[in-house]
């Protein structure tokens, strides 16, 4: 046209054809001692990588103008094959063995890809990661007879400040003095250099879920400005919950099937818990605070879950059967 055009997708088109956050699976091992410490870590990931798709959309921007077209399209492609059999993408196995000190661990991925254009969601690797950690964490505690929370606790000797958030919102949310008819879970993970705890309140009726609160401590360093991070806490722990309890994308013959609100439905404010959140003071420099909320309220309100009735869910989003 020789004058710049302004496109403007509806929700539709930008529900079906933006990227998604990369499905994942996770096959975890570990071994304990006959005092029911860790001895040992064995997780497995796998599932496509992000980077080779964020390097097939950049590379033509990045390239001079004087490289031809051809060349711009063999090299955006590259990327595939490299992170297919040499290289692993970091977000792809991010968070899957950093937290907790075990002596021998081991970490593996597998690069499956289904061909969906896949991209960077809030908390990239440690979306799923941590619900992955978080859940098997509260499994081996169990299998051990051990609190979910003292379970975590003993294994954090070489993360004091993963440590101390979780001391913090277990007291605050009065974890082991559970109200009537209210079921709490835990989870705590370290993510973009801050350290995050989150024990959510629910119960469940007629087969309803509620999340009647979320308590939250948040270690980032020095905290340049209190409202800031706790709306960034509150914001994470919704958008999270969303994902958490409905968010679902299904194909079916190559295309995504959910379209709008009414078949992709997100948390409404009646449905939003309130939320607790306890900034800890520091003086070492401050990190991240967009993210980190995120990864801890999928297996928090998993936990929570199988306290209210026994059912372990292990996958995404969470259903009750």
């Amino acid at each position: 046209t020789g004058v710049p055009v302004q496109l403007v997708w509806s929700r539709e088109d930008d529900m079906q054809n933006d990227y998604y956050r990369p499905a994942a699976m996770a096959d975890f091992e570990a071994g304990l001692d006959q005092n029911g410490q860790l001895i040992s870590w064995n997780a497995k990931r796998s599932g496509p990588n992000i980077m080779p798709y964020m390097i097939d959309e950049a590379l033509g921007m990045l390239l001079p103008e004087a490289v031809p077209q051809g060349i711009v399209e063999w090299m955006s492609k590259r990327g595939y094959g490299v992170f297919d059999g040499w290289q692993i993408d970091p977000a792809s196995v991010e968070g899957l063995h950093e937290d907790y000190t075990v002596p021998n661990k081991s970490i593996n991925h597998v690069t499956v890809d289904p061909g969906l254009r896949c991209g960077y969601w809030r908390s990239v690797g440690h979306s799923f990661s941590g619900f992955f950690v978080e859940s098997f964490m509260d499994e081996l505690a169990l299998k051990s007879g051990q609190d979910p929370l003292q379970f975590r606790l003993k294994h954090m000797d070489d993360n004091p400040r993963l440590k101390n958030v979780l001391k913090l919102a277990a007291e605050k949310a009065g974890w082991g003095q559970p109200k009537p008819g209210r079921f709490l879970g835990i989870a705590a993970v370290k993510s973009f250099e801050s350290y995050v705890a989150e024990v959510a309140e629910i119960s469940i009726e007629n087969q309803t879920l509620k999340v009647h609160k979320v308590t939250c401590a948040v270690d980032c360093g020095r905290v340049v400005n209190p409202d800031i991070v706790r709306t960034q806490m509150e914001s994470g722990i919704n958008y999270g919950l969303t994902a958490a309890l409905y968010g679902d994308i299904t194909i079916k013959d190559g295309a995504v099937q959910e379209s709008n609100f009414h078949d992709y439905q997100v948390l409404r404010m009646s449905e939003a818990p309130d939320i607790d959140v306890i900034l800890v003071d520091s003086e070492e420099a401050p990190t991240g605070v967009g993210e980190p909320g995120l990864p801890p309220i999928a297996p928090a309100v998993a936990n929570a879950i199988f306290s209210a009735t026994g059912q372990r869910l292990r996958s995404l989003p969470l259903k009750l059967s």
